[in-house]
């Protein structure tokens, strides 16, 4: 499916230094149905939070990779979406420093990889919902699936589908201009600055290591169905380099649906336009092969 441009939509300047932090929350009676994979900085250990309570092991499973900094009452928001239609949802949170030491970024990957081989999970259909820098996570995990296909092949196979919210994607640059935003609005530029310097003296253990999962990205595992969201007015974007990117996946024979918005809001896409949003989600899984998903957002 192509893309279709909304040439008035637009979305408050206000909350352009929010994520969709200002989302309205709407209270799940499933909270017990989703689950938490979170990491400190400081220790790359996952969350003892990592129970799935459930009434059926056979429920698909959600995995959602928030953005930097999310806030619980944005997070809802979406959880609830897949709640809503009888999946399980497992959250999976990044620090920033997953990002800013790719090596960290790797081991918290491997740690969630070994939680969706537990036994609760491995006879479940998986389907994944990646944010901004929630993307990097996840492409940790598949570069774990490339580097010992014998052993994690099985989750990719498991797959049904993906879905991306704006992805940081082009430059070091467009990524240093996300850690500037996320971290310190109001000291953007000075922050950006910083990263691009700490980039350059860091290369081989931080450049050299997005080069890789780049590649791993392009070239991933996963050939499920896949969904793409995206502004041309985001700053940590490339919609070029994306558009590019979907081309080849294309070629790959992989199906890919995209929505594209000449502005919105970096991580707060279903905020700027719900009514979109949600139409093009609920048809991307309502496409995909699974029943418990054929349900009206």
């Amino acid at each position: 499916d192509m893309e279709e441009e909304d040439p008035n939509a637009e979305c408050p300047a206000k909350d352009f230094q929010t994520s969709a932090a200002s989302c309205p929350i709407s209270p799940s009676a499933e909270v017990s149905s989703s689950t938490l994979v979170s990491d400190s900085p400081s220790d790359t250990s996952v969350s003892s939070q990592n129970q799935l309570y459930s009434a059926s092991t056979s429920r698909p499973l959600l995995l959602f990779f928030s953005w930097l900094g999310a806030q619980p009452g944005g997070v809802a928001k979406y959880r609830d979406l897949y709640l809503d239609r009888g999946m399980d949802v497992l959250l999976v949170q990044s620090s920033v420093m997953h990002f800013l030491w790719p090596r960290w970024g790797l081991k918290y990957g491997l740690k969630v990889l070994k939680i969706l081989e537990e036994p609760q999970f491995t006879d479940r259909v998986v389907l994944v919902h990646a944010s901004s820098i929630g993307g990097f996570t996840f492409t940790q995990i598949l570069t774990h699936i490339v580097q010992d296909p014998k052993k994690h092949a099985g989750l990719a196979q498991r797959m049904i589908g993906h879905v991306y919210d704006s992805l940081v994607v082009g430059t070091l640059e467009h990524m240093a201009i996300g850690i500037g935003k996320t971290l310190m609005p109001r000291l953007e530029c000075f922050i950006k600055n910083m990263a691009m310097l700490y980039f350059w003296l860091f290369k081989t253990h931080t450049a050299d290591f997005y080069e890789t999962s780049i590649q791993v990205f392009h070239n991933s595992p996963v050939t499920a169905p896949a969904l793409f969201f995206f502004s041309e007015n985001d700053a940590m974007c490339n919609t070029a380099v994306l558009e590019k990117l979907i081309d080849f996946w294309r070629k790959r024979g992989v199906t890919v649906h995209s929505r594209k918005w000449k502005k919105s809001i970096h991580a707060a896409h279903l905020r700027c336009h719900p009514d979109d949003y949600l139409s093009t989600l609920q048809h991307f899984l309502n496409s995909l092969p699974i029943s418990s998903c054929k349900k009206t957002m």
